[in-house]
């Protein structure tokens, strides 16, 4: 069992372009899959030099059964940045804080040192997800 991988993980948007743009534009993450149309296009994105690692980013609660009442939770707390979040690792924290401040991302959290020992930086993506970065050194 020392085989297992992360392969995909699940984001929710609400917008394809803008997460197009703040995926592969902003970050430089490829795209490896879009299909549907509209809102409702499913965009598997994932950093170049790792085949075998997605983000796939889908519209929020697309499937059959979903309440009303769900659906407004949901995007109450996208709207919030409390719904999902994505936690990614560079070695250049300030170059990607810097380039990714610069594109006009929203900055949730500036580079910081935290007494647990991690030095990391937070943005929002065009959907609300809290996408942080951790410097690995």
């Amino acid at each position: 069992m020392n085989d297992i991988t992360i392969h995909w993980t699940f984001l929710p948007h609400t917008d394809p372009e803008a997460s197009l743009a703040f995926y592969r534009d902003m970050l430089g993450f490829e795209v490896r899959n879009d299909v549907g149309n509209g809102t409702m296009r499913w965009i598997t994105v994932g950093p170049a030099n790792q085949p075998g690692t997605s983000v796939v980013l889908e519209p929020p609660l697309a499937g059959p059964g979903y309440t009303e009442e769900e659906h407004r939770i949901v995007a109450e707390m996208m709207a919030k940045g409390t719904y999902a979040r994505l936690t990614l690792a560079t070695a250049d924290l300030d170059g990607v804080f810097a380039k990714v401040k610069a594109n006009g991302a929203e900055v949730a959290q500036e580079p910081t040192d935290q007494p647990y020992g991690v030095r990391d930086c937070a943005f929002r993506d065009p959907a609300g997800n809290l996408v942080r970065f951790n410097e690995v050194r």
